[in-house]
C-alpha cells in the first residue's frame, strides 16, 4: 500500500476520532440531574421565577390553577398557591419579598407574601394577565395582558401607574438593562413592538422575515442581538436591535414557548413542545447554528435558565403514562 493511501486512511480516521470527540462534547452539554416530582398536578404548565437567595422555584401550574413552590436545596414541593385562575406569568421581587401572579381568567395579577403565601393586594387588568417583567432599578413590575397592553405597576405599594398600548395581545418581552426599551412579540400582528419605557408607547414595529407565531424571546444587549422563536415555520430569528434588521433564520424543533440566552457560552436554549431542548451556538453575532437537540418529553415547552446555577428548568406536564415534574438539566 502505497504512502498516499496510507495519508488518506490516516486522515479520515482524524476526521473520525475529530466527529466522535465534538458528538461526546455536544451530547453532554445538557446533563438531567435532578427531577421534582408534582403529583396532582393536571394539565398545562406555564412560566417560572427563581428566588436565589432561598433557592425556590415558583412554577405556574396554569392547567391546575395553583403556582407551585419548589424547594432546591431538599428537592420537593413544599408549598402550592391554591384558588387561582390559569396562573401563566409569576415574577420574584427578592427586596421586596413580594410574588407577582398574573392569570388568564379575569385578568387578575395577585400579589403575595413571598414567606407565608398570604395575598397582600391584587390588580385587575380584565382579561388575560399573562408575562411578568421586573425593572430593579425603578422599581416597575410589567404584565402584558388583554387584546393589546403592557400595565405598569409601582412594585413598592402594588398600585397601577400606567399602561402601554399595544396593537394585539403580548407574548413574551424584554427589558433592556442598559436602555430603556421594551421588546414585545405580538403573535398576532406579525410583528414585535419595540416600546419606550419614559414615553410609555410603540416607538417601531419590527417583522420577523415571514416566520411567524412568534412567542418567546430573549436579548443578547452586549452583541445587539435579539433572539425570536417562532412556530410557523419553526424558526429562531435573529434580529438587531438597533435597526431591527433579519440577521440570521435558523431551523428549530417545533412548538417553541422558551428562548433563553446564555451569555457565559454564548449560546441559545431554546425549549420546544415537540420534546426537544435546541442549543444553538453563538459563533459571532452574526452566525448562529444547532449544536445538539436534547429529548425530554411531549409538550415540555416551558422552563426558567438559571445563569448563576448553570441550570436550565423544564416543565413537564402530565400526558399519559408520564406524570408532572420538573426537570433541572445541568449545564457545561
Amino acid at each position: 500500500m502505497n504512502s498516499s493511501i496510507w495519508r488518506k486512511i490516516a486522515s479520515l480516521a482524524l476526521t473520525s476520532l475529530f466527529c466522535v470527540s465534538v458528538h461526546a462534547q455536544s451530547a453532554t452539554r445538557l446533563e438531567l440531574k435532578q427531577i421534582f416530582a408534582l403529583p396532582g398536578v393536571e394539565g398545562r404548565i406555564d412560566h417560572f421565577a427563581f428566588d436565589a437567595a432561598s433557592e425556590r422555584l415558583f412554577v405556574c401550574a396554569l392547567g391546575n390553577n395553583t403556582v407551585e413552590v419548589l424547594d432546591l436545596r431538599n428537592g420537593a414541593r413544599v408549598h402550592s398557591i391554591t384558588g387561582l385562575g390559569a396562573p401563566q406569568g409569576v415574577a420574584y421581587l427578592p427586596e421586596l419579598d413580594r410574588l407577582f401572579v398574573a392569570n388568564d381568567k379575569g385578568g387578575i395579577c395577585k400579589i403575595y407574601d413571598g414567606k407565608s403565601f398570604e395575598p397582600v393586594g391584587e390588580l385587575d387588568f380584565k382579561d388575560d394577565a399573562d408575562n411578568v417583567r421586573y425593572d430593579d432599578v425603578t422599581k416597575k413590575i410589567y404584565v402584558g395582558f388583554g387584546s393589546g397592553g403592557i400595565g405598569i405597576v409601582d412594585a413598592v405599594d402594588g398600585k397601577q401607574v400606567g399602561s402601554i398600548k399595544l396593537s394585539a395581545h403580548p407574548e413574551a418581552f424584554e427589558l433592556e438593562k442598559q436602555g430603556k426599551r421594551i421588546f414585545v412579540n405580538v403573535p398576532t400582528a406579525r410583528q414585535i413592538a419595540v416600546v419606550d419605557r419614559d414615553k410609555g408607547e410603540v416607538i417601531a414595529t419590527w417583522k420577523t422575515d415571514l416566520a411567524f407565531g412568534n412567542f418567546p424571546i430573549a436579548l443578547d444587549e452586549t452583541n445587539h442581538r435579539l433572539f425570536v422563536g417562532c412556530r410557523f415555520p419553526s424558526k429562531l430569528v435573529v434580529l438587531e436591535t438597533e435597526s431591527g434588521k433579519v440577521i440570521a433564520k435558523i431551523d428549530i424543533s417545533g412548538d417553541s414557548d422558551e428562548v433563553f440566552y446564555d451569555s457565559k457560552r454564548h449560546r441559545i436554549y431554546a425549549i420546544c413542545g415537540a420534546g426537544k431542548i435546541d442549543i444553538i451556538e453563538q459563533t459571532d453575532p452574526n452566525t448562529y447554528k444547532v449544536s445538539t437537540k436534547v429529548d425530554t418529553a411531549d409538550g415540555a415547552r416551558t422552563g426558567l435558565f438559571v445563569p448563576e446555577r448553570d441550570s436550565l428548568f423544564v416543565a413537564v406536564p402530565h400526558r399519559g403514562s408520564q406524570h408532572a415534574e420538573i426537570r433541572r438539566y445541568q449545564i457545561e
